[in-house]
This record gives structure tokens, C-alpha cells and sequence, in this order.
């Protein structure tokens, strides 16, 4: 397809609260679209910054064809760089992580410092200016224990993100929180899909029996609206809230990301098959073990769940039109000790659980979208108002990014 004028004919074609044309979830041409004008063009979450806990700690991430490469230096900074060395452009780093004072090339040695500098270069002639040739950077942020980095040459404000996730994160201590678990999963469908199905719990009692346990099944608490309109969830935000913890729904006025706290299921207090909490060590000034889970979601690709003994982040990043990595990282306090102050399969049985079940029915709803038989379909707007919230905020960032030129050029 052509892309301009078809990707707008598509758009203008999507009924409000219907699922998106066929093309959506697996044209290579609207895949690209999406890479060109949503994943480099706006914050993207990368890693929990417990994964980069020690200083000279590299980690490499892909987003569509950019392969991203971080590093915290000695002085406590995470920075990131495209991965690709300023000689003859080889792949600096080939490994997710590694360890290491200086970045080298392993095509022809030249040395980078942690912050970036070339160092040093071999015989290159006496014209040759080091300080020209350092790596080229990426807008980077890291924000109460999430690291972000923007692909844009000009990256969006993040102030708004940041007064946020100070109140509603700070009380789970980011700062001092380790890796318990990390696991990365591909799922083979449109990464809008993963993200579509995570908006709704409307497939939850049908097929995640192990996260229904705790997890509630009730779209007035997980869906599009406040909390508050569940009796429930009113009475828990106003507890949490009595006892100094942010909890009531607040988004962002372009709705790429949301705050919001939730109870569990009765007396239930984590993630687990009976309720009791994951690990012994609470979580920074959490005032109670049932303080339920704070979803704290940030489009285009992580949603998360900050609990009063660990938390979970999610990442979603596109591998292709109909193939999407999912990685999901446990955290839980730096002191915890496994097998005293929690057990790994307990920890991270459920979560394993509905990860591999949202696999298969993503798969599974790829593949129905590929059929000549599928039309769109409407969303019920009693389960499914997250979904559609989550689409039109999609089709309004595409729209808004590809006419963008346009709108330039007229002003």
C-alpha cells in the first residue's frame, strides 16, 4: 500500500467503538507506520533500572530496526546511544547485558567511555578529531525505577509523567528494589493485539484461573473509568488515600498513561495461588500488606502493577507485523533473600501462568484476523472500554503524527 493516503483511508474508516480494518494487525506498510510515527516518536520503556543496579552495567534493547544500547557510568547516570559504533557503524554490543568499564567495538577496537566520548581510535591521522566522533545519543529518562528513552530528534515533555509516578510510585521504592525474575516471551501476533487484550479483563474468568484467584474480574475497577465507580474500589482508594497512599485514577489529558490503585479479591494481598503475600519484605512506605495493586499503564508498550511486597513491569516491543516480544520483570526488595523471604515458583507461578495464556489467545486472534472472513467488530461498552480507549488513542497519535508534516507546512 502506499502509505500516506491508504494509512488515512484506513483510519477514517474505523467505526467508533469497533475493532480496527484487517490491514491494523498486519500490513508491513502500516507496521512501518507504526514504527515511524508512534515507537520513534514518543517515550518507550525499556527496563526496570534495578536491571541496571551497578554502575558499568550495559544493556542493548530493539525497537524496529534501532537497536538501542544503555549504560550507567560511575556517576549513577543511565544513558543511552544507538548501538552503533562511529567508525564503519558495526554493532557495539551483540548481548542483551554485559558488564564493562568502556565500550569497545568489537570490529576494530575503537573505545567509548560510559558517557559516550570516543577514546580512543587507531591510527586514524593527525586530522583526526576524537571529540567529532562519540556515539550518537538517546533521549533517555529514568523515572521512579522505570528507564525510558525517545527515538525523536525532539522528545515529548515528561514533566507531567514525573509529578505523577513521584506520588503514586515513590512509595514503593523504586531505588531500592532487585530483579527477582526476569521472562521474555514472543508472542506471534500485532503488538497492538497484546496490548488490546491487556486492556480488558473481559476474557479474565474464561481463561486466567490462577490470577481470578486474587485478581478482580470487574471492568467498573479494571476498565477505561475511575475505580470509584465500583463500591469496592471506592472504598479502598479512600482507605489507601486516609493512610497517605495516592490512589485515585488520574490520566494524562492525551491518555497515553494512567495511574490507578485497585484492591484484590477479599483478603488477598499479592499475586498468589492463596493470597498471601509473595514475600515477606514490604515495599518501601506501604502502610498495609493489602494496599491491592497500583496499574500504572504507559502507551505504546508497558503496563504495571506496583503491589505492597514486589512489582511486575511489562514490555511490550514489536519484532514484526505478527510477532511481539513480552518481557516481564519481577521485583521485589533489595534485602529480600530467596528461599527465606520468598520462594521463585511461588513469586512467579500466576504471572507465568497468564503470560503463556495471553500468548495463545493472541495467537489465536492473529490468526482469526487473517481470515477473509473477518469484519471489525463492536466492543461491549461495559468490558471493553479499555480497549477502545486504548484504539483511539492509537488512531488519534497516528493521525495527529502523520499529518503532522502537513499541518507545518500550512502554518
Amino acid at each position: 500500500m502506499t502509505l500516506q493516503p491508504d494509512l488515512l483511508t484506513l483510519l477514517n474508516a474505523r467505526r467508533p467503538w469497533h475493532s480496527l480494518p484487517q490491514e491494523f494487525y498486519g500490513d508491513p506498510a502500516v507496521h512501518q507506520a507504526d514504527l515511524d510515527l508512534i515507537w520513534s516518536r514518543g517515550w518507550i520503556f525499556v527496563a526496570a533500572s534495578a536491571e541496571l543496579a551497578k554502575a558499568e552495567t550495559l544493556l542493548t534493547v530493539q525497537v524496529g530496526a534501532a537497536s538501542v544500547l544503555l549504560a550507567r557510568a560511575k556517576d549513577g547516570v543511565v544513558r543511552a546511544f544507538h548501538n552503533s559504533c562511529r567508525h564503519r557503524g558495526s554493532r557495539l554490543c551483540a548481548t542483551h547485558k554485559a558488564n564493562s568499564p568502556k565500550i569497545v567495538c568489537p570490529y576494530h577496537q575503537w573505545t567509548y567511555d560510559l558517557d559516550g566520548k570516543l577514546l580512543w581510535a587507531r591510527e586514524m591521522g593527525p586530522e583526526f578529531k576524537p571529540q567529532d566522533h562519540g556515539l550518537r545519543p538517546v533521549h533517555c529518562r529514568e523515572i521512579q525505577g522505570m528507564v525510558y528513552v525517545c527515538l525523536a530528534d525532539d522528545a515529548p515533555d515528561m514533566t507531567g509523567l514525573e509529578a505523577q509516578a513521584a506520588r503514586y510510585l515513590a512509595p514503593h521504592d523504586p531505588a531500592n528494589l532487585k530483579v527477582a525474575f526476569q521472562s521474555r516471551i514472543v508472542e506471534k501476533a500485532n503488538w497492538k493485539l497484546v496490548l488490546e487484550n491487556n486492556r480488558e479483563c473481559y476474557h479474565c474468568s474464561g481463561n486466567h484461573p490462577a490470577l481470578c484467584v486474587t485478581f478482580p474480574d470487574d471492568p467498573n475497577l479494571v476498565g477505561a473509568d475511575d475505580s470509584s465507580t465500583s463500591n469496592m474500589g471506592l472504598d479502598h482508594v479512600r482507605r489507601c488515600e486516609a493512610a497517605g497512599l495516592p490512589s485515585r485514577y488520574v490520566i494524562s489529558d492525551d491518555e497515553r498513561w494512567r495511574f490507578v490503585r485497585i484492591p484484590f479479591v477479599g483478603a488477598a494481598v499479592s499475586y498468589t495461588m492463596d493470597g498471601k503475600a509473595a514475600s515477606r519484605r514490604r515495599l518501601g512506605t506501604v502502610p498495609f500488606d493489602n494496599a491491592g495493586s497500583c496499574l500504572f499503564f504507559h502507551y505504546p508498550n508497558t503496563w504495571n502493577h506496583y503491589l505492597s511486597d514486589q512489582v511486575l513491569n511489562f514490555r511490550v516491543l514489536p519484532i514484526g507485523p505478527k510477532e511481539t516480544e513480552v518481557t516481564t520483570t519481577w521485583l521485589v526488595h533489595k534485602d529480600a533473600v530467596e528461599g527465606v523471604d520468598y520462594d521463585l515458583k511461588r513469586l512467579t507461578e500466576v504471572w507465568i501462568a497468564t503470560n503463556d495464556e495471553d500468548r495463545q489467545i493472541v495467537e489465536e486472534n492473529q490468526q482469526g484476523i487473517l481470515s477473509p472472513g473477518y469484519l471489525p467488530g463492536p466492543y461491549s461498552p461495559v468490558q471493553e472500554g479499555g480497549v477502545n480507549q486504548f484504539i483511539d488513542w492509537y488512531c488519534q497519535t497516528l493521525r495527529d503524527n502523520l499529518t503532522a508534516p502537513a499541518r507545518m507546512a500550512a502554518e
